[in-house]
């Protein structure tokens, strides 16, 4: 009897990619492949990729150096996604020994490859929605599922490549994003995550002029009752509308948390990104969050060091910084994209002054998660599974503002995948808890 053949992924980036990997792994699947952890073993050898910054990109070809040394000869191996898109026929020239290149909007042409693995295969092409349709089903769904509204993004921030690698802004109809929801739902999921470029952007006009928003697919997931979390990443400031706002208030079951990426606190830097709002509209939209539902916590993504940035305009990110409060953002020196506009621009910050202004950033947004942590000592909140950690010995779980939660495991018994658990103590980066009854 033939032995089953193996597939290897990496994923790299956002929950995008991580959706990417989930759905090349069900296609693999369908087709007899089984997953390993060993890239030795491995039929097929792929790396899901990112190219929001360029560490990310350089990490993609780093990693594949490393693999090429130890794969076997005849192991299919290639990229998929952004750095697949970024690169397009240079990456052959790169590494000689990838057997396809497929973007982001077509790596559901992979059996092409696996059909024919004499050939090398190329397509980078921004196909739109095709590869939804394409796809098999995942047969069983993950406690989260990411659910995709919308591919690619018109904001045309002047540092972000993703224009460029996944397309003009186009949202998926909502009998098929539901579609998607419903089957999640009836194959393991507990939480539903929108995904898009600019998520709450989402607007799909349908044959009778009716506009659907998010709005109206947070309303219809929470019907369902196997669905208990419901969130949505990443937002953009200017497309927060009074309805997502509002559902903020109406629906229990979408999680008080949201990441709304300011990127700057300085409006000339933010004009200079091509980011068109205020800060006073960006507060104002926070207020209004806030003021419908209270609990609420908002996380953000930061870039320092952009072309231009001055000492005064990065004070006024740190003062932003504290006046909103987030509780876990990310932030970033900026690096040039190629395809953008700020890789040209004048006056590029020196290395060294971007990375003085990441550590004190980061220093800053640290304590603010750290203060918000300890704030959660002695509540009780309702958690979800991710899973165990490294030692077995713990489990982990999320609470609602997506923190990570380690528990003692229960002795012999199935954890339940979702939790009441005491907070016990705090860090800047975890919490510890206990089950209660």
């Amino acid at each position: 009897m033939n032995t089953p053949k193996k597939f290897f992924i990496q994923t790299f980036g956002c929950q995008m990619n991580v959706y990417d990997g989930q759905r090349l792994a069900a296609l693999l699947e369908s087709r007899g492949l089984t997953p390993t952890a060993n890239v030795a073993d491995a039929d097929v050898i792929l790396l899901n990729t990112c190219a929001v910054r360029e560490k990310a990109t350089n990490k993609v070809y780093s990693a594949l150096g490393r693999i090429r040394r130890a794969k076997r000869p005849d192991a299919l191996m290639g990229i998929v996604g952004c750095v697949a898109r970024e690169s397009g026929a240079d990456a052959f020239k790169r590494v000689p020994d990838l057997n396809f290149v497929l973007g982001p909007q077509s790596y559901h042409k992979l059996p092409e490859i696996l059909d024919n693995p004499d050939t090398k295969l190329l397509n980078i092409d921004l196909g739109g929605l095709e590869k939804f349709d394409a796809l098999p089903p995942m047969t069983r769904s993950p406690a989260v599922a990411y659910i995709p509204i919308q591919e690619g993004c018109d904001h045309c921030c002047t540092y972000c490549i993703v224009p460029y690698t996944r397309g003009r802004e186009i949202s998926r109809a909502p009998v098929d994003i539901m579609n998607d929801v419903h089957h999640a739902a009836q194959t393991g999921a507990v939480e539903i995550c929108f995904l898009g470029q600019n998520v709450n952007g989402y607007k799909y006009q349908d044959e009778n002029g009716t506009v659907h928003r998010l709005s109206e697919l947070i309303r219809d997931t929470a019907k369902i009752d196997a669905i208990q979390r419901i969130r949505f990443t990443s937002s953009y400031p200017t497309e927060m509308t009074d309805d997502l706002i509002d559902i903020f208030r109406t629906e229990p079951k979408l999680l008080p948390f949201l990441n709304m990426p300011i990127q700057s606190g300085s409006e000339n830097v933010l004009t200079r990104m091509n980011r068109p709002y205020s800060l006073d509209l960006y507060i104002d939209i926070v207020d209004k969050l806030k003021a419908a539902r209270p609990d609420i916590q908002i996380s953000s993504d930061f870039i320092v060091g952009f072309p231009g940035e001055t000492d005064a305009d990065f004070d006024q990110t740190m003062a932003v910084a504290q006046r909103v409060g987030y509780i876990n953002s990310y932030c970033f020196k900026y690096s040039p994209r190629p395809h953008t506009a700020a890789a040209v621009m004048p006056n590029q910050i020196p290395e060294q002054i971007k990375s003085l202004r990441l550590v004190t950033l980061d220093a800053a947004l640290n304590e603010i998660q750290r203060t918000f942590n300890l704030s959660c000592v002695g509540r009780t909140l309702d958690c979800l599974l991710e899973g165990a950690d490294k030692t077995g010995r713990h489990l982990v779980y999320r609470t609602p503002y997506m923190q990570q939660t380690i528990v003692d495991a229960p002795a012999g018994d199935t954890p339940p995948t979702l939790a009441r658990i005491k907070i016990t103590d705090a860090n800047k980066a975890s919490l510890r808890g206990e089950f209660v009854a």
